[in-house]
Formats: structure tokens, C-alpha cells, sequence
């Protein structure tokens, strides 16, 4: 009895949960941006294209695990988010599922703006040079893309 209600509680917040919403929804632009990174580079590398489907899998499962966390046991980590992004996102409470789905989407964002710009996508001077700037310092591909260059 107690098991499926947890099971039911889970599946709602899973189907109906904005932010694990977002993540699939990041984790799959990134997986095409990516791909199309490597047809254009004619870099197709099964290692780390099964690294980042691990990597992705993991995320998700995560997500998931967390969400049998939270129908379990109530946490509220919205203290821990600055009130300017809490106000943005307009939500009362962040359980453990909600808090690592930002982190995930964080993460996929970066690496969808690094795919965007090795794709060679059409994107405003001015927007370009801060998304690389930012790209060198966070990331360590786009330092190594910029000695090739050099």
C-alpha cells in the first residue's frame, strides 16, 4: 500500500516537474548540437559519444532517484538559491530532485553554448565574444579549441 503510493507521488512529480522538464528537454538539444558539432568536424568518436550518453543516462537517473527522495522525505533547499533566481523561477519549494535539475541544466546550458559556438551558428558578434570568454574560462575544451587556433 505504502509502496505505491510513493510510486504514484514520484510519477507525478516526474511527469508534471518543470524543472526535470528542462533537463530532458536540454539534454536532448545538446545531444543534436552535439551531433552536428561532430558532422561538421567529420569527428564522429564512439569513446566519447558513449561518455556522454553515460554521462546523460546518469543525470537522468539521478533525477529520478532523487524524485523517490523527495515523495519520501520533505526537504526544502530553497534557502540555498539566491532570492533573484527564486523570484525568477517563482516557486515555493525546491526538494532534492528540483536543486540537482537546476545544477543539470546549468551544466547542459554550458555545453549547449559551446556546441553552438563550434557549430559555427549564426550568433551576434557582441553575444559571441561574451559566450567564448565565458566558454574559456568555465570550460576546457574551448581552452585547447583556442591554442588550435593560435
Amino acid at each position: 500500500m505504502y509502496g505505491g503510493m510513493v510510486m504514484e507521488k514520484c510519477s507525478a512529480i516526474i511527469t508534471s516537474n518543470p524543472f526535470i522538464i528542462l533537463v530532458c528537454v536540454a539534454i536532448a538539444l545538446d545531444t543534436v548540437l552535439g551531433l552536428l558539432r561532430a558532422i561538421k568536424d567529420r569527428k564522429f568518436n564512439s569513446s566519447i559519444g558513449i561518455n556522454g550518453g553515460i554521462r546523460k543516462t546518469g543525470m537522468i537517473i539521478c533525477i529520478i532517484a532523487l524524485c523517490f527522495a523527495d515523495a519520501l522525505i520533505n526537504i526544502n533547499l530553497l534557502f540555498m538559491i539566491p532570492e533573484q533566481i527564486m523570484n525568477f523561477l517563482g516557486t515555493e519549494r525546491i526538494g532534492l530532485s528540483e536543486f540537482f535539475s537546476l545544477l543539470f541544466i546549468l551544466y547542459e546550458c554550458a555545453s549547449i553554448l559551446k556546441n553552438m559556438v563550434l557549430c559555427g551558428l549564426p550568433i551576434p558578434r557582441k553575444s559571441k565574444e561574451f559566450i567564448n570568454s565565458f566558454l574559456v574560462t568555465m570550460t576546457e575544451e574551448m581552452k585547447k579549441q583556442d591554442n588550435k587556433e593560435e
